[in-house]
């Protein structure tokens, strides 16, 4: 592939005096994507799923046709494809309905300490309403879970929510065997997919997973659509995380009759338009492919890792090897605030996260407050790195250090 090529397609990146590095955060957006956007809005701008005249029904049309483009991108069928805003509501549409009506009092829920705060606070939530535990599972210097912690998933463990890779060491979990274990436990999984599913090719039916949630705006889509995949038999059976408008099939004063999966977990009018992005973006990656973007994150990241495993002041969190990272580098400069060093690189025109990136007791496990974070996707190039990391070299001399 072309990288020059690629880029292009990003009007955003045409401006070179600046490097994105925040992928992790949010990705850009292709013009395909803008497009199929505006031409939701510009050709059948109307309610899906309501009207019978021509224009509804083309809402309706695309809408359904993107959400049969997201299912079968990651393995799902198109009724077990649930549209939301983002991750964090996907994860918490699961909690409210799925954990509140089957956690019980004594039930165990694991997580890993590595967890976004998404797949964290509303298994809190649960925990404490329903009267279960929290149990945690650590990792160890490089950010992977060692064999001595699976040990933690116990009969008492009623549902396992674990994030594919993590935001913070990039390290990609070992799910298929965390899900096999689970399910030998008589638990279900619910996979945060949000770090994963921008990276890697997911088949939410090869890995077995009972839930899977994924954020549009992190894969090349736009923000506000994200979508849960959850198995029809445990979908069926949970009741609407919201109610309202379009999820019923019928009312009275005082009883509700909903409708048909997927369409009870998606009350009000719909992001259709966001939907058609979405679809685009899942295009626009499989055109580039996996294969690609792995091989151009690791290519990246191996330039980065190898200049900054040697500079003196510098920790590095996580594995020492690329292909462990998916892309991200979490660091701290000695000495230096990682806000101060964000603000120190935005000088140079560089973009990178700076803070607890969401991850809290992932900080506190690690024994640090915040961390710095560059994140990097395959339109990124070994210019871009090679800029980062001369511009990383002056953050202690602009500090008041001397190197």
């Amino acid at each position: 592939m072309d990288i020059k090529s690629i880029r292009r397609d990003f009007s955003i990146l045409a401006d070179e005096r600046y490097i994105y590095f925040d992928n992790a955060a949010t990705s850009q957006r292709p013009v395909q994507v803008l497009d199929a956007i505006s031409a939701f809005y510009k050709e059948t701008n109307a309610n899906p799923l309501r009207g019978l005249y021509e224009w509804s029904i083309g809402a309706t049309d695309r809408y359904e046709k993107a959400r049969e483009k997201v299912a079968h991108f990651i393995g799902a069928k198109p009724e077990e494809l649930i549209f939301t805003r983002n991750t964090t509501e996907s994860l918490n549409l699961v909690a409210y309905s799925y954990g509140m009506s089957f956690i019980n009092e004594g039930d165990e829920i694991v997580l890993t300490v590595m967890e976004h705060h998404s797949n964290i606070l509303p298994w809190q939530m649960v925990a404490r309403q329903r009267g279960a535990k929290l149990i945690f599972l650590e990792p160890d210097e490089e950010g992977k879970l060692p064999e001595s912690e699976y040990e933690k998933i116990t009969d008492r463990c009623r549902l396992l929510a674990v994030g594919m890779v993590s935001n913070v060491y990039g390290v990609t979990n070992p799910v298929d065997r965390l899900i096999r274990l689970a399910h030998e436990k008589g638990a279900v999984v619910v996979v945060d997919g949000a770090q994963s599913t921008p990276h890697m090719k997911v088949d939410v039916k090869a890995m077995d997973a009972d839930f899977y949630a994924l954020s549009g705006h992190k894969m090349l889509g736009p923000m506000g659509i994200g979508a849960l995949y959850g198995k029809k038999e445990l979908l069926d059976k949970m009741p609407p995380f919201l109610t309202g408008g379009e999820m019923i099939e019928y009312v009275t004063r005082d009883t509700a009759t909903y409708a048909e999966l997927p369409h009870k977990f998606e009350a009000g009018t719909v992001n259709a338009g966001d939907a058609c992005g979405l679809a685009a973006a899942v295009d626009y990656l499989e055109n580039i492919g996996f294969d690609f973007i792995r091989e151009q994150e690791e290519k990246l990241t191996g330039l980065a890792l190898s200049v900054m495993q040697d500079m003196e002041h510098v920790t590095i969190y996580g594995a020492k090897t690329p292909e462990d990272h998916s892309g991200i580098i979490t660091f701290n400069i000695e000495g230096c605030h990682p806000h101060d060093v964000s603000s120190v690189l935005d000088s140079e025109h560089v973009c990178i996260r700076a803070g607890h990136h969401c991850a809290q007791p992932l900080m506190q496990y690690m024994g640090v407050n915040s961390t710095a974070r560059a994140s990097m996707y395959f339109y990124n190039t070994e210019d871009e790195v090679i800029r980062f990391t001369e511009a990383l070299k002056k953050v202690r001399g602009w500090l008041g250090y001397g190197s």
